[in-house]
This record gives structure tokens, sequence and C-alpha cells, in this order.
């Protein structure tokens, strides 16, 4: 089916009225786009069926409505089954961080994912790509977002494209790079990307255009150039932030663009692996800016300027975790079962998982009794040191303990901790009220897995100042025993309460030390 690009007239009319019985394909529903548009499809009433490779990950997390299934896109004979009945297919696939070849990944998956589409009779593929001129000699990021829409168009389904500079919202990759820069950086030696030119939009308004281009009454292939008002340089991005922030950033310029020591910084003080942040950096040589107005004739969004942006993405700064992550998007390349980083930039995680033939009610079991008379399943010396100094510094130590051994409610202390969230069966997070640097959450989280259950444990911490920063990295070493050994411990107890043998929850469990 023809394309025509994004620099042609003649323009469509806007966005018609919302038909819900059209059932949608979201991929990507794990990851930061596609997770922030699940539940903005949900409410507008659309069918959503939701792709991924692991469907446990989605359980609690989507409507009752909605369906979700598993498809691999580099497995062509689990898509057929995924296509059926389908008439909009969302496409948030990459392979960024693969080890492999992430071109030829990508490329394979989109050409599966079409030719399925084709096969099924999908009516259209909406797709989010990056800007970049192609004259330009692109990076490999860029030029492989673009040969991705270009081979989603070769079956002949019709493809919209969306493309896009950089995405401000709390959770985003480059914006969490930026945030992460400026929140830790007093002074920032400013490589030659620095000074390059980009088009940010906000995410708010990334899912206004996606949303509208269900609906659009278009009958061709097309390509969407989109963007905020404000054409900006990534130094300018930063000192925006930095103004909203209160934080005065010495910037110096120096002339070279090295990717290689550039990623390795970028991975020690952002978000980023290295690997990603070398291919991002290596991106960030070419301007992302939008060079044709064909968008704002087809579509009623008005996008919000950086200033606006920016203050929306730090409307999210105080709440526990943001709606989703980058970090937890998949690539084509496997699972993660620990991440030890920043999430938001200005945040720090030791997250992991473990699996358990436990059931998610006995999983829970052990977690909902923690604290108090049971203690911490790990270390629990090290927790009543903890506590001492606590109390030597004026804070409440461990004293407290707990109003119940096994039920809880939201805002119940636990020892040094105060119940935050609490979901019955399912969530678990307290917030610290020790004297540290900062502010601090611990999250258990269990899902349902085809062998039992899953059980996430999240630590967070957001430092203040460079005290803050030391703090967490001294204690970084003995966080993974404490923090490995009472994930280890939780499952084994869970497993326990599956069984029917008893647990007392008036002793501490068998490990009590941390060597």
């Amino acid at each position: 089916m023809p394309m025509i690009a994004a620099t042609e007239s003649p323009a469509p009319s806007k966005a018609t009225m919302i038909d819900s019985t059209k059932r949608i394909l979201l991929t990507g529903a794990t990851g930061y786009v596609g997770g922030r548009l699940l539940p903005l499809l949900e409410s507008e009433g659309y069918q959503v069926r939701c792709m991924t490779r692991r469907p446990e990950a989605l359980a609690g997390h989507v409507g009752e409505k909605t369906e979700v299934v598993k498809g691999d896109v580099l497995d062509m004979d689990s898509l057929a089954a995924v296509m059926k009945g389908v008439d909009t297919a969302f496409y948030f696939v990459h392979s960024m961080g693969s080890k492999s070849d992430f071109e030829a990944e990508d490329r394979r998956a989109a050409q599966n994912f079409t030719d399925a589409a084709h096969q099924a009779g999908v009516r259209r593929i909406i797709y989010l790509g990056g800007l970049g001129n192609r004259d330009k000699k692109l990076s490999k990021h860029l030029r492989s977002r673009q040969e991705t829409g270009d081979v989603l168009r070769s079956s002949g389904v019709q493809v919209i494209e969306l493309r896009a500079s950089i995405v401000i919202g709390s959770g985003s990759l480059s914006f969490e790079m930026i945030r992460a820069l400026v929140e830790r950086l007093p002074v920032m030696i400013c490589p030659k990307w620095v000074r390059v030119l980009a088009q940010p939009i906000a995410i708010e308004d990334v899912l206004a255009y996606l949303s509208e281009a269900i609906e659009l009454p278009e009958s061709i292939s097309r390509i969407y150039e989109i963007g905020g008002p404000d054409q900006v340089s990534y130094g300018q991005i930063m000192q925006e932030y930095a103004r909203q922030r209160g934080l005065r950033r010495l910037m110096i310029p120096v002339p070279l663009l090295t990717p290689y020591l550039s990623s390795l910084w970028l991975g020690f003080v952002t978000p980023l692996y290295a690997r990603v942040g070398r291919k991002l950096v290596e991106s960030l040589k070419n301007p992302t800016l939008v060079s044709s107005n064909l968008a704002s004739t087809a579509f009623s969004v008005q996008p919000r300027s950086l200033s606006e942006a920016i203050a929306r993405a730090l409307v999210n700064e105080d709440r526990e975790v943001a709606e989703t992550q980058w970090s937890d998007a998949l690539s084509a390349s496997g699972q993660q079962k620990t991440w030890g980083g920043v999430r938001f930039g200005s945040r720090l995680v030791d997250s992991r998982t473990a699996e358990s033939s436990a059931s998610p009610a006995a999983a829970f079991a052990a977690i909902q009794r923690i604290g108090g008379k049971t203690g911490w399943y790990y270390g629990n010396w090290l927790w009543r040191v903890r506590g001492f100094l606590d109390l030597l510094v004026g804070g409440v130590g461990v004293r407290r303990g707990r109003r119940d051994p096994i039920n809880i409610r939201v805002g119940d202390a636990l020892d040094f901790w105060r119940v935050e969230g609490y979901e019955p069966g399912h969530l678990l997070r307290l917030r610290a009220e020790m004297k540290v640097p900062g502010r601090a959450w611990l999250e258990f989280e269990v899902t349902e897995h085809e062998r039992g259950s899953s059980v996430r444990q999240t630590a967070i911490f957001d430092p203040v100042g460079l005290f803050g920063l030391a703090y967490w990295y001294a204690l970084y070493p003995l966080h993974q025993f404490v923090f490995g050994g009472m994930l280890r411990n939780v499952v084994r107890a869970g497993k326990k309460f599956d069984s029917d043998v008893p647990v007392s929850i008036d002793s501490p469990t068998p490990h009590t030390h941390a060597s």
C-alpha cells in the first residue's frame, strides 16, 4: 500500500468519534508508552488485547475486560491467534537492550508482526518511531526505528507512523537521563551532543496522538512528525529542569563526543545500562526536529511547551513509583531477574524477583507477617543494630513492633517502617521512618505465575544531596546480602504456608545473620 510522507499535503480531517467495538492489540504493555496507553484505551471503552511474552507480568495491572495473551514477535507461529479479530494494532517493540544485533532483531520482529497482521486482516498498525533526517547519516538507533516503519508497511497493511523526539515524562528514558545528570552533578562537562537541537514532547501529548490515531479517517499509510512548540538543545532542557527544581548547575562545554566513555559515565550516574547508553548517545548526535505541520492538520492535539511538559513530569515526583518506568520494558533478549540502579533519575533502587511453587496467597501470607516478633527474615541482628543506631540519633528504632502479628492496614507501624500501601494477597509497601538522608521505601509484590507465584522485592531510596548518595553506595554491598537473604527466606516461608506446615510468628526465621 502506498505511503505518503509527512512533508506532503493534502491534509486529512480531524479524528472522528470513538468506535468502542473495535478490538485493539497492544504490544509493549509492560513498557513505558504502552503501560501509559493501556489505562487510557480501557477508559475509552475499547476492547483491548495485550500481547506479551510473560502474561504473568500484567497480572493485576489490566482491567477486567482486557485480554492478556502470550505471544512473541520473534516467533511467527505465536502471532496467528494473537491477531485474530483485531482491527488496530499498536507496535511498541524494540531490541535496543539486546546484546546481539538489535537492528536485525528489529527487522525480523517487524516483518513477523506485519505479515501476521496482513494474514489476519488487521486494518491498521500504529507505530511510534523516531524523528531524524535520513540524509544526515542517522545513528543506528534512529535508523533502526525508521527502518522498522518501512518493514511494517511492506505487507500492505495501513501504517500510521508517529515520529517523536525526546518524550518528557516521569519514567521516560531520555527524560530520566536528563534529570539524573542535573540532580547529581553540580558541575557538568558537556560534550557536543548537549548542544544538538531536539523538539521534546510531553508524554500526555504522545498518548493523545496515539489515541486519536485509532479513529483517524485515513485510508493510506502516512508518517506524522510530532513534537512540542519548542526547538531546544539538550543543554537548554537541562537548564529548564534545573530552574524548575531550584538548582544551580555549571555547564562546561567540550568539543568532543565519545560515545563509549559517555555511555560508561551515563551508566554510573543515570538509569541507563552502558550498552543502552552508548546507543542512545550515538543517536543524540542527530537533530530531531519536526519538519512538517501535517500532524497539526490531522489531529486535534495542541502540544504543551517544554516548560509545561517538565512541570507536568515533576507533578509525579513525590509519587512512590511512577505509573510506568522505562526499565520495566523487556527487550527481545530476555527478562531481568534483578536490577540495582536508578529508577527515576533521583531515586535509587534494589529490585529483585524470585519464583515460588507456593500459591500467591501462601507467598503473601509470609510477607504480611514481616516485622515485629516475626523479624525480617534475614539478618535480624543487623536490623536490631540499625534500630539501636536510629534511637541514638533521635529516631523511633524498632521498639514499636507491630499492632497485630498477622493483620495489616494502611497506616500501621512496623518497627521503624509505616504501612503506606496494602493490597491483600498482592502488595505491601512500607515507608521508612528511621533517620536517613532522604526517603526510603520497601515494597513486596506477589503475582500469579504458571508454576505458582512470583515475588518481587524492591528497596527504593530517594537521596538528599551527595551525602544521601554516599549513604546508599556505602550500604549497597550490605544490602546485597540482607535483601537477597530476605527474599530467599520469604519465598521459603511461603512454601511452608502452602504445605500447611505451621510457621511460627513468635520467633525469627532460621537465618539470623548476614554473613
